[in-house]
């Protein structure tokens, strides 16, 4: 094998997707061993890059990697006014735009490269909002489920005062003991500026979401930290964050333990990224399964996340 480029895992390469006439940088990585069961679209949050996927600060970190050992194709993708598109779009674009670009470039990449028996999305903070909208109004057809960190749908009472924005240690990330010392070294070219029209869009979320949830028709799970200081996830937010996808047919909700914010760049990172592609596995076999209908809650799961 041929050394990883600088930065990157081994395995791991740059590629370039088209969004419907604006070229977005990405990380590609393919499993070894033939065709890949399905592919994995990851998107990152705010501040971020694609690089947030493939974590260089201890080894099995990196979805990327994992996920190509796994059998599946993970393909990581700079959003628009991120990569290579900063310069295209200085402003960066508004959530709505972003979920367009984004499901133009997942097809962009099913026309050129093998995709396995479909797709998923795991998407991160921001990338959470871009991947539901997606999911809602751009589900490519063999869209098979989504995973979403970071991201909720009712922010939290002091989420954008000075105590919400420092409360959990440097930007947010939640306590710094949850995160390997190197974490901060090797990041530099993981972190980026967030395009204004990003960040204008972001106090917006809770009123597109309750447009856009009943339109995701394909099985979720929602994964919080411990330690998140974004997002509400007691009993009563949650419950009405499942109650909003109603044309889901499976909400899955769970916590992180020992988690900040950045899930995937932290201890926690190849715990959680085993649990999502735990549940693609699992989206796979109802695929392939023949069974009879649910009750009215026989697969809308909940599991409780203390206050």
């Amino acid at each position: 094998m041929s050394a990883a480029p600088a930065g990157l895992s081994p395995g791991v390469r740059r590629i370039d997707l088209d969004a419907g006439g604006t070229a977005l940088s990405a990380l590609l990585s393919e499993p070894s061993g033939g065709p890949p069961r399905a592919t994995v679209v990851a998107v990152h949050g705010a501040g971020m890059s694609a690089g947030y996927f493939d974590s260089q600060a201890l080894p099995d970190f990196s979805l990327l990697t994992l996920g190509a050992r796994l059998g599946y194709t993970v393909v990581a993708v700079d959003r628009p006014g991120y990569g290579r598109s900063a310069d295209a779009l200085p402003e960066g674009q508004p959530v709505a735009e972003q979920a367009a670009a984004l499901a133009a470039a997942i097809r962009d990449f099913g026309a050129r490269y093998p995709t396995g028996a479909g797709t998923f999305l795991l998407a991160h903070s921001f990338g959470g909002k871009v991947a539901l909208l997606t999911a809602a109004d751009h589900a490519p057809p063999d869209l098979l489920g989504m995973e979403v960190s970071g991201c909720g749908h009712r922010y939290a009472p002091d989420a954008f005062t000075g105590t919400g924005a420092s409360r959990g240690g440097r930007r947010s990330w939640g306590p710094l003991r949850l995160y390997p010392p190197s974490t901060f070294s090797t990041c530099g070219s993981i972190v980026a500026p967030v395009p204004p029209r990003e960040q204008a869009d972001i106090a917006r979320w809770p009123e597109v979401f309750r447009s856009a949830a009943g339109r995701v028709r394909v099985p979720v799970r929602f994964t919080f930290a411990e330690h998140e200081p974004w997002w509400r996830y007691d009993r009563d937010a949650l419950a009405e964050l499942r109650s909003r996808l109603k044309a889901a047919p499976r909400v899955h909700i769970d916590r992180q333990p020992e988690a900040g914010h950045n899930i995937s760049l932290g201890y926690a990172a190849r715990a959680y990224h085993l649990r999502c592609l735990g549940f693609f596995e699992d989206c796979l076999v109802r695929g392939t399964v023949t069974h009879p209908p649910f009750d009215s809650d026989g697969d809308q799961e909940l599991k409780t996340v203390p206050a």
